[in-house]
């Protein structure tokens, strides 16, 4: 079943509009995602893959310990994330936060306050929704959306979160895995996946109008898909009744599903054919 007929993401007006793709692009009806192959040279003369950075620093957060671990060296796995973060999920688009070493300079932040993956020598406000990074020689990350800074933060370092204004970080998912070291290169390409809103509570609307209409989702399962932390879940009942309430009923609070009732939601994260410049293997 093709949920994504029509664009992606892109129903409701996104803040990241303001954060537009440098060229122009064609979009194509999406299909299954299969293990990607992405070639070292794009085949689009008027998109090619365009150095921007390397990689600063690179962090682990397990579950364990809510402390960055830093590392020479990180595993990511295709449509997952890195091996051993806290954050791995394959039906989630926020599985790695990379951020800028322009952001910790120009605030004076102490190291990994912001709990970023990647650190890296680029402003990432600059990395449009949709985009692809190729790190090193094999991973592949798809820019989801900009990092919205939560209140935890403020915890830590009193203040940042104003002083942040919108530069905690970019997320992003895997496309193909691959090992990424302190050092490794950045190159970026500009692709025709649609973009996501910054929005959380677009993102969830998003979300509940591809549910099928014999399905329904768990309010846990609704914020993954929808890249957001599981305390905004007691703003759903409100969200979804002031928004799309003809929905609101696929969602439900504390109630566990049957595989026959429950969605599983991966379709969100099927892009293979808005990548038709690209080498891609199934």
């Amino acid at each position: 079943m093709m949920l994504f007929s029509t664009l992606p993401w892109t129903r409701l007006p996104s803040r990241a509009s303001a954060v537009t793709p440098r060229h122009s692009t064609t979009r194509s009806a999406p299909s299954l995602m299969p293990s990607i192959q992405l070639s070292t040279t794009a085949t689009n003369q008027a998109q090619p893959w365009r150095s921007i950075a390397s990689v600063q620093q690179l962090y682990i957060r397990d579950r364990q310990s809510a402390k960055p671990r830093p590392v020479a060296e990180a595993l990511a796995i295709t449509d997952a994330g890195l091996r051993g973060d806290r954050h791995a999920n394959p039906l989630s688009p926020r599985q790695l936060l990379i951020a800028s070493a322009d952001t910790y300079r120009d605030l004076r932040l102490p190291a990994a306050v912001l709990r970023e993956n990647l650190l890296i020598d680029f402003p990432t406000q600059q990395l449009a929704s949709g985009s692809l990074l190729r790190v090193g020689r094999e991973l592949v990350l798809w820019i989801t959306f900009q990092c919205e800074p939560c209140t935890l933060l403020d915890r830590r370092q009193p203040g940042v979160v104003k002083a942040l204004d919108g530069r905690r970080g970019v997320l992003a998912r895997v496309l193909r895995g691959g090992t990424v070291r302190v050092g490794d290169p950045i190159h970026h390409f500009a692709s025709s996946i649609p973009p996501m809103s910054d929005a959380w509570q677009d993102r969830v609307v998003q979300v509940m109008r591809e549910v099928p209409q014999d399905k329904m989702l768990e309010y846990g399962q609704l914020a993954d898909l929808a890249g957001v932390a599981k305390s905004c879940c007691r703003a759903f009942p409100r969200l979804l009744a002031n928004r799309c309430p003809e929905l609101a009923q696929r969602a439900q609070s504390g109630t566990r599903l049957s595989p026959e009732q429950g969605w599983r939601g991966s379709e969100l994260f099927e892009v293979r054919n808005y990548l038709p410049d690209l080498r891609l293997n199934a």
